[in-house]
């Protein structure tokens, strides 16, 4: 894969955004989340993030974190878009079990999930092997594209890298037992956590629920065969990266019928000859109209797929084959 420049960044990221002018931004800002617990299980809270594209509005809080607690201080799978969000959920995790984080989980590479490790001491943020290399490639840019998008929430933030690598199998800290699994599709790199005890299966981005499934690094495939992976898993409860949690696999049910669905309809949509704004605008199933931002990733991901698509199935005017 190739570098992602700070230019592809903002555009993968910013991509069907109406941008504030600075005065709007200085005008509206906050400058704090105000984070919402939700008890899913023993010692296990779930933080939802807005059903929605990142934006100023939302201060790029768009991403499921859990906090876990353990002996050793609580676990939290995935940190947030900013310093300034994960501050708010360190004060939230040390409020719920009177200690601040120890370990920190990171799920894959996308902002809105990792850069809140700017947070915490390197030494306790975790995350595959996998990860930590595209965060060191791919970091500087997305930090620099949510920079220009988020402005004052993004205060502090630094793009950190992982101290500690995870490998896939049984992992215990502080008392709490996880079984951890190395998957990939929705990046390159995708943790998945099962904790033992109470049946909790955090997906991370491999799983939306209600919320359309953004695509910026997918392998639409190897996602598919992922989500068979995760059905496979027995689990009481599942926290999707994006969308409310479930006990009735419907996430992952939901999650592999619009990819399916994706990936027919822009093969279909290159064998008619539409052209990527006409591939933007085709009819979404009924079956989706509760999905949030639904349009929004549909044009996302025509901007992801379509070249490709229209270079392996339009023939060349030369008369030659491929790219």
């Amino acid at each position: 894969m190739t570098a992602l420049t700070r230019r592809g960044a903002l555009g993968m990221l910013a991509g069907g955004l109406v941008s504030l002018t600075g005065a709007a931004q200085a005008e509206q800002f906050a400058g704090t989340y105000h984070l919402v617990p939700v008890a899913l299980a023993e010692g296990i809270w779930l933080v939802r993030g807005a059903d929605a594209p990142i934006a100023f509005a939302n201060g790029g809080a768009i991403a499921n974190c859990v906090i876990m607690a353990s002996n050793a201080g609580p676990i939290l799978f995935d940190c947030g878009p900013s310093r300034n969000y994960a501050t708010a959920l360190s004060a939230l995790a040390r409020k719920l079990t009177g200690k601040p984080p120890a370990l920190v989980l990171i799920s894959h590479l996308h902002p809105d999930h990792s850069l809140g490790a700017s947070a915490f001491d390197p030494a306790i943020v975790a995350a595959l092997p996998g990860t930590i290399a595209d965060i060191e490639r791919d970091g500087p840019g997305m930090s620099d594209a949510m920079f220009r998008m988020l402005a004052d929430w993004m205060r502090g933030t630094e793009v950190v890298v992982p101290g500690r690598r995870l490998a896939a199998g049984p992992f215990e800290f502080g008392g709490r037992h996880l079984q951890l699994f190395s998957l990939a599709g929705h990046s390159a790199s995708d943790l998945v956590a099962l904790d033992e005890a109470s049946g909790t299966l955090l997906a991370g981005d491999l799983v939306f629920k209600d919320r359309a499934p953004a695509t910026p690094h997918a392998t639409l495939s190897t996602w598919l065969a992922s989500l068979d992976r995760l059905a496979a898993i027995p689990h009481r409860r599942l926290v999707p990266g994006h969308g409310p949690w479930d006990q009735d696999g419907s996430g992952i049910a939901q999650t592999r019928d619009w990819l399916t669905w994706l990936d027919k309809a822009l093969h279909d949509a290159s064998a008619q000859g539409l052209d990527m704004t006409e591939a933007g605008e085709i009819a979404i199933p009924a079956r989706f109209a509760g999905m949030q931002a639904a349009r929004y990733e549909l044009q996302r991901s025509v901007s992801h797929f379509y070249p490709a698509i229209e270079i392996d199935s339009l023939p060349r005017i030369d008369g030659g084959t491929g790219g």
